[in-house]
């Protein structure tokens, strides 16, 4: 694959691509890459969503305790009293 080195950005720039990586969940140079792309190919709804993207549109569907659950821990098979009559 080729490389591209890009030269005497503003700063301001540079910010804002940080920025819109890190919202997006990817390094700056991923970032880039996506821009390029859209840029010079136009933008695709195929393009691969970050993990932090996914998590980040999931919708609100309420609090955890759905998933809450005994903590008690059940008798060992190795203790005697569950053996009497």
């Amino acid at each position: 694959m080729a490389q591209l080195l890009v030269r005497n950005l503003e700063e301001d720039l540079v910010r804002d691509l940080k920025r819109r990586a890190g919202e997006h969940g990817v390094s700056v140079e991923e970032e880039h890459r996506r821009i390029l792309r859209a840029a010079l190919r136009g933008g695709s709804a195929t393009d691969p969503k970050s993990f932090w993207q996914m998590l980040s549109e999931m919708p609100e569907v309420g609090d955890d305790s759905l998933f809450e659950r005994e903590r008690e821990l059940p008798a060992r098979a190795t203790d005697p009293t569950l053996f009497e009559d």
